[in-house]
């Protein structure tokens, strides 16, 4: 019950950040169409087997669930660099699931908040530029589950970057690389359906993937419905193992942490 009343002090939290929710419509809508613009320049040279309108609606998803992918708790790590995170050790609860439950808050609310009104105008654009609608009612209905698994894996690799800041105190440079890693193998920066086949057979396994890749892959038909149960069981594979490998990491460290200053 405790984490449940975390999520939901969290969510109203982040209701209150209307003039970043304004911005950040306003920069994914912008990178959104120069993505578009690029991906209909290389179709022009060189036609692909995958439809522009599915490369179009792959981009769209993308970017309106951007803030699922890289939202992170700044006052975490200001009070892991401060010290203060020593008054959360004394919570009556475990220290892992309660931040869980903020970032999973933070990334939920923050991106519903600008996912709804960007599809919306993304519908609006023109065939080619805009989104295209699901590929079926199931493909729909199967892409939702996924997409919460997905928030399932990336809070989990969230408070994993959390533990390496930990013990280098110094976010920017392990944050950067996981970061990046997450950018690339989720399909954000270049749609993982225009990668060869033989590598996607390796980076559709891996846990990046499951963030948005998957479920996207359900709404566009690039997975038939009936394949869905397959992806969950994936996706709750490699939620289980990162958050193992999460508790064990925040563990390791309360058992060596030193808190200076006071």
């Amino acid at each position: 019950m405790s984490y449940f009343t975390v999520f939901k002090m969290r969510l109203r939290m982040e209701l209150q950040y209307r003039g970043a929710m304004i911005g950040g419509i306003a920069c994914q809508m912008f990178f959104g169409l120069i993505l578009v613009a690029l991906y209909r320049a290389l179709y022009a040279g060189k036609p692909q087997t995958l439809p522009i309108e599915s490369v179009a609606t792959y981009v769209w998803l993308q970017q309106a669930f951007f803030r699922m992918m890289l939202a992170s708790d700044s006052e975490l790590v200001d009070k892991i660099r401060s010290g203060d995170i020593a008054y959360d050790m004394c919570r009556p609860v475990d220290m892992y699931g309660f931040y869980y439950a903020r970032i999973m808050a933070q990334k939920f609310m923050g991106s519903l908040m600008r996912a709804v009104p960007m599809l919306v105008m993304a519908f609006l654009l023109p065939k080619g530029w805009g989104m295209n609608l699901p590929a079926s009612l199931p493909g729909l209905l199967s892409a939702t589950p996924a997409l919460f698994l997905g928030l399932l894996c990336v809070c989990a690799l969230e408070n994993i970057t959390v533990a390496f800041t930990m013990k280098t105190l110094d976010p920017r440079g392990m944050q950067g690389l996981l970061n990046l890693l997450m950018m690339t193998f989720s399909g954000n920066l270049f749609p993982l359906t225009l990668f060869p086949e033989s590598w996607q057979k390796v980076i559709t396994f891996l846990p990046y993937a499951q963030l948005l890749d998957a479920p996207i892959r359900l709404y566009t038909g690039g997975y038939l419905p009936y394949e869905a149960f397959r992806i969950y069981a994936l996706q709750a594979f490699w939620a289980v193992i990162l958050i193992a490998l999460g508790v064990a990491m925040w563990n390791a460290n309360k058992r060596r942490m030193i808190v200076q200053g006071g």
